[in-house]
């Protein structure tokens, strides 16, 4: 029998294990369909998606679209005849006309529990909305974000301490095993049967900005903790000390009982001995790991040896 044809849609380093189960299962690797190259870092240097360097590293054709939905790629697509499409993390919603195009339909890996956590950032907020679990996806892809019926999940737990980008990594990899088991139910040219979703439980998160970042202290601390570890390593969390803008790597609840009465974002306790300690809705939180302006990430105790930051001042969000 003829390996099965398949044309495959990413951008990131999360689709690179999916990519490596299609050519591991011995089918028909098509070619890959990614973003075009973008400027990146501070540098603004023109890069290839790591899909693109995947690929290009393996002779494998590369297509880069501005938009899927122009007829020029839709008739690539159509001149291909791929048998199905795989889709992960590609970053395009596809037209109907795409869709429609491989009888065995379009799939794709998602980094969640469907249907909770639709949308573009299902990894980080997963972790900031303090889930205990997550997992991947593998489903049918129709004209809805991430609407289509279900054909197989694979879970994993949260780890209490794990920030989004050890997080990622660990379910790029169970993406890769969860699309491998997805493959062969349609090893026999047959479409296996998806399981719809309850629309009562769905739920959607948008797109990470970097002003998302910024820390609240009205908040409670586990609130907190858990917004500095689904924005770490990007975009990161942070908070304003008068002009210092104090990046916040790790933290967690202060345990140390301490006199007085203290008003969410004080300035409780900053020295090279017990640490940077500010106070949030229901207690105190110590930041363990900070990185200012222009240094390196460091332990608190570290960074106020050589950086002393005043007490008893109150941190205010930019917008109050």
């Amino acid at each position: 029998m003829n390996a099965m044809k398949i044309l495959f849609m990413g951008t990131p380093l999360f689709a690179i294990p999916s990519l490596e189960a299609i050519v591991d299962g011995g089918y028909e690797l098509l070619g890959v369909v990614t973003q075009p190259d973008r400027q990146k870092g501070r540098g603004k240097h023109v890069m290839p998606p790591p899909v693109k360097e995947w690929a290009v590293a393996r002779n494998i054709p590369v297509y880069q679209p501005e938009k899927v939905r122009e007829p020029e790629f839709i008739e690539i697509v159509q001149n291909l005849s791929p048998d199905l499409i795989v889709t992960a993390a590609f970053g395009q919603i596809l037209p109907k006309k795409i869709l429609d195009i491989p009888p065995l339909g379009c799939i794709n890996v998602h980094a969640s529990l469907l249907p909770k956590y639709r949308g573009a950032s299902p990894i980080q907020q997963a972790i900031i909305d303090g889930e205990r679990e997550t997992g991947i996806t593998i489903m049918y892809m129709d004209i809805g974000m991430d609407t289509g019926d279900i054909i197989l999940q694979r879970k994993i737990e949260i780890g209490e301490e794990e920030d989004s980008g050890h997080l990622h990594d660990r379910l790029a990899q169970l993406g890769g095993e969860a699309l491998k088991d997805a493959l062969k139910l349609f090893e026999g040219g047959q479409k296996p049967a998806g399981i719809p979703q309850n629309e009562k439980e769905a739920t959607y998160c948008s797109k990470i900005e970097k002003s998302m970042g910024e820390i609240d202290w009205n908040k409670n601390v586990e609130e907190i903790r858990n917004l500095i570890r689904g924005l770490t390593p990007w975009p990161g969390a942070y908070t304003r000390i008068d002009d210092l803008r104090l990046k916040v790597l790790k933290a967690g609840r202060w345990e140390k009982s301490i006199q007085g009465e203290y008003v969410p974002g004080q300035i409780v306790v900053a020295n090279p001995k017990d640490g940077l300690v500010i106070a949030a809705r229901d207690g105190l939180m110590r930041l363990y790991e900070i990185q200012g302006p222009g240094k390196r990430p460091m332990a608190d105790i570290e960074y106020l040896r050589g950086n002393p930051i005043p007490t008893g001042i109150v941190i205010k969000k930019e917008d109050e």
